[in-house]
């Protein structure tokens, strides 16, 4: 086991080939920018590290993550060009870091046992995957505040159907765990005292299969999902060859067959 720390915001440790992000920056764990920046850092090194197969983030506490820090973004606000202006960094890097998120060649888990409200939303639908307690609401709280929770809802919006979408977004209020699951933010849902060990055991799990064919799989995966079905093939196709000639793939295949030669 090892460990690589961005000390007060993002804390990293790697057990078995899994990456446990652990937001800190307090208790709402905030997106403010040196959080994005200290996250995105976080994930260019860990999709470059090969010991590395899967990464979990997680915020714990009553809230896995609040969105932006409001209060870093009023102490700008006060003059329109200089607010204007860091609301333009704020938000790019942001776009940045959850592209990088979205993107990111091995496999992502949401580990959520709180409120993930806002961009802290966004963080949980850029994953791959969302693992949660019976606890943890999801919210999209902007039209509430005079406002619209527009960039949440780029991703948000990629993991639930319309009428889903405009419940969290014209509602501004929170919606349980089942309500989440049931729209498709969430694939499993545990006790609170079991959350971590089952997100754990099917993390290691999967941190156990070939990496090859998971990066490139995932990859294609997103370019054919909005193709027409036709392009979709044509894409997958070649993907889907390169797989079964994969060497990773042909040793655990040879493993396979010794292990059933020497039960015969």
């Amino acid at each position: 086991m090892n460990q690589m720390q961005t000390p007060d915001l993002v804390t990293c440790d790697v057990t078995d080939g899994v990456a446990t992000l652990t937001l800190g920056g307090g208790a709402a764990h905030a997106l403010s920018l040196e959080m994005i920046g200290a996250l995105h850092r976080a994930l260019a090194d860990l999709a470059a590290d090969d010991g590395v197969r899967v990464v979990v983030l997680s915020g714990p506490g009553r809230i896995f993550c609040a969105g932006h820090d409001i209060k870093e973004i009023a102490r700008h606000r006060d003059d329109p060009d200089q607010g204007r202006a860091f609301l333009t960094e704020l938000f790019e890097a942001c776009a940045e870091m959850m592209l990088t998120l979205g993107q990111f060649p091995k496999p992502t888990i949401a580990m959520v046992d709180g409120i993930a409200t806002a961009a802290g939303l966004q963080l949980v639908a850029s994953c791959d995957l969302a693992f949660a307690s019976n606890a943890a609401t999801v919210c999209l709280p902007g039209v509430t505040n005079g406002g619209f929770c527009t960039t949440p809802s780029v991703a948000v919006s990629r993991n639930v159907g319309p009428k889903h979408m405009m419940e969290l977004a014209l509602s501004g209020t929170p919606l349980g765990a089942d309500w989440a699951q049931a729209a498709g933010l969430f694939n499993r849902v545990f006790s609170p005292e079991t959350l971590t060990t089952e997100t754990a055991a099917f993390a290691t799990t999967l941190a156990g299969r070939n990496p090859g064919p998971i990066a490139h799989g995932k990859a294609a995966l997103t370019a054919h999902r909005d193709l027409p079905l036709r392009d979709a093939y044509a894409l997958a196709t070649p993907v889907m060859i390169d797989h079964f000639m994969d060497p990773g793939r042909l040793a655990v295949e040879a493993l396979k067959a010794a292990a059933k030669g020497t039960r015969a």
